[in-house]
């Protein structure tokens, strides 16, 4: 008999039409009866097909609740969408040959626009049923009610007519799941471009309304950025598995050379609150992206660099009371690893200028690691904020020091260090270096004739500690 639908045949729009398998062997002549009997029936059904199309979208109503939902907002689109399937495919079992990949065409473009329409992929694939169903019975009623005598034929055509359905069912499949891999790709990056703008600034003022709404963060809110650096192997999805703030909900992107990311971190919703600093942003929609990436991230991120929000394990400990040293104090990342974090902003427009401030906190931080609020280490931010001058400064004031033998100077240079860091208390900083104060005492006096500076003067020590933090971070 020959086959109505070429086995294990996918449609992929764009792509050269399925081969047909090779023809089958000659078959006995019941077989060219059978398909007659067939052919009969489906002819008859093509003179009623707009009938058959109407009871279709009837039944599709009453025992589909999400197409009940398609039709109540797109009648019409769907009741062509149903026609057309149902001519091509009642077509395709006259005509194989000639309407075979129109009838798979047409199928792929139900499966994409109900999958664009948001229309859940399993009643999706009951309507396809459905309507193979009543093609089949259809297909039946008419042979026996015409020709009785022949209905027992078709018997012989069921499982090709089912195969028929179930392959198109395949190919509505394969274009909803490709759409909606589609969709969620940008919807991801479309997330990731969100973030992005914001964190550069370009963000337009009249665009922030439906930023916010697609980010699910609020326009008005309290907000810092965060910069975390890992060691070099780390990825980007280290800094969103292993970097942790808990109570605080963060949107996580990854920066601009893929060795760390940017972390959104919102402190509570003005548009709530009114005028006052106070609750937290406790309902807003806090969850995990969304990457690449949107990923969203993102959005594969679900992918390349995602943004997603992730709540904290306390989502209400939002309020005046978190400030940026409170965000450090928080903080759990994987050593070494360097944090910079920016002072609070107002709003998702200063967004850019606190990840401005969060990449000269990064700047600041030591190689060895830790996590550098820019507001509690101002001196050092203006250090790497112009490297130039810094570089310069160290020279001029650290040069004849920086030229000893290496022992000799990193020993000199650690009690200075230590000795600033102690207030100025040889006694405290002798303690530190497990040293005799004197020991320390000689030590600064070599320091102070080598530097030509006095640590009796208030504006040499000045000098003193922003060269010592110049060479400390900037020097390689």
């Amino acid at each position: 008999m020959q086959h109505l639908v070429p086995a294990h045949v996918r449609y992929r729009p764009g792509g050269r039409s399925p081969v047909p398998p090779a023809r089958p062997p000659a078959r006995p002549a019941v077989d060219a009866e059978v398909l007659a009997v067939l052919h009969r029936a489906a002819r008859a059904l093509l003179a009623v097909l707009p009938e058959l199309g109407d009871r279709l979208v009837d039944l599709l109503v009453e025992r589909e609740p999400a197409y009940r939902a398609a039709v109540e907002t797109d009648a019409e689109g769907v009741r062509d969408e149903v026609r057309r399937s149902l001519r091509l495919n009642v077509g395709s079992l006259i005509q194989p040959g000639e309407l075979r990949e129109d009838a798979r065409r047409c199928s792929w473009a139900i499966g994409r626009a109900r999958a664009e329409h948001g229309l859940p992929l399993d009643a999706l694939l009951r309507a396809f049923r459905l309507g193979g169903g009543m093609i089949w019975q259809e297909l039946v009623d008419e042979t026996t009610r015409r020709h009785p005598a022949d209905a027992r034929l078709l018997v012989h055509v069921a499982a090709d007519v089912w195969n028929f359905v179930d392959d198109h069912c395949a190919v509505a499949a394969d274009a909803y799941r490709q759409t909606e891999r589609e969709l969620m790709w940008r919807k991801e990056n479309r997330l990731r471009l969100m973030t992005a703008a914001l964190l550069d600034g370009t963000a337009r003022i009249a665009d922030l309304p439906a930023t916010a709404a697609a980010l699910g963060i609020p326009e008005q809110g309290r907000y810092a950025v965060v910069l975390v650096r890992l060691p070099v192997g780390r990825a980007f999805a280290d800094v969103r598995g292993q970097v942790r703030l808990p109570g605080l909900g963060v949107l996580w992107h990854r920066d601009r050379d893929g060795e760390g990311g940017y972390g959104i971190v919102l402190l509570g919703d003005r548009a709530q609150d009114g005028d006052r600093p106070g609750r937290g942003h406790d309902d807003g929609p806090l969850e995990a992206d969304a990457d690449p990436g949107p990923v969203p991230a993102t959005a594969d991120g679900r992918g390349s660099g995602g943004a997603g929000v992730r709540g904290g394990e306390h989502p209400g400990a939002h309020g005046p009371d978190v400030d940026a040293g409170e965000i450090a104090r928080r903080l759990t990342a994987p050593p070494p690893a360097r944090v910079g974090v920016s002072p609070v902003v107002e709003g998702l427009a200063s967004i850019g200028d606190a990840r401005r401030l969060a990449d000269t906190a990064l700047r600041a931080c030591p190689r060895s690691g830790g996590t550098v609020v820019l507001e509690e280490h101002l001196p050092a931010a203006l250090v790497v904020s112009a490297p130039v001058l810094g570089a310069a400064l160290s020279e001029r004031v650290l040069g004849p020091l920086l030229r000893l033998d290496l022992s000799d100077r990193d020993v000199l240079l650690e009690t200075l260090t230590v000795w600033l860091a102690s207030d100025g208390s040889a006694q405290r900083a002798a303690g530190r270096l497990y040293c005799h104060r004197n020991t320390v005492l000689n030590r600064l006096r070599r320091c102070e004739q080598l530097t030509g500076r006095s640590l009796t003067r208030p504006a040499d020590v000045v000098e003193l500690s922003l060269a010592l933090a110049a060479h400390a971070l900037l020097d390689p």
